[in-house]
């Protein structure tokens, strides 16, 4: 991977250009093609096994998915474009390392009632 990596300046670091994180791919695969900005993934704590291609980007996020967060958040902290974290948590689910829940329908909307707690506890502060 040294020979995609080039120095801008000190301060500004390598700088890796997204297809090398991916191997050129731009999309996942089938089993992963629900990926939601908002879907949470968590690691499951399954070892890697040997015979894994995963690179230091893979293991970087499994690191990052120590506790149960939402694919966005882990794109803002990763400093990688989104569309290079779903390809690359594609990888990670089809190695059955991470499980992924999607976000609720949008249709689904709270109870009128709580709503309305919700409502008399501002208007009381």
């Amino acid at each position: 991977m040294s020979d995609d990596v080039e120095w801008v300046d000190e301060e500004a670091g390598p700088v890796v250009r997204p297809y090398a994180l991916t191997g050129g791919r731009t999309a996942t695969s089938t089993s992963s093609s629900a990926f939601d900005l908002l879907s949470m993934v968590v690691a499951n704590g399954s070892v890697i096994s040997a015979g894994s291609h995963l690179g230091s980007e893979h293991r970087r996020l499994l690191g990052l998915m120590k506790r149960t967060r939402p694919i966005v958040e882990i794109a803002s902290e990763s400093g990688l474009p989104i569309g290079v974290i779903k390809v690359l948590l594609g990888d990670l689910l089809d190695q059955g390392l991470i499980l992924v829940r999607s976000p609720l329908p949008a249709n689904t909307s709270p109870a009128e009632g709580l709503l309305r707690e919700v409502i008399s506890g501002l208007r009381a502060l």
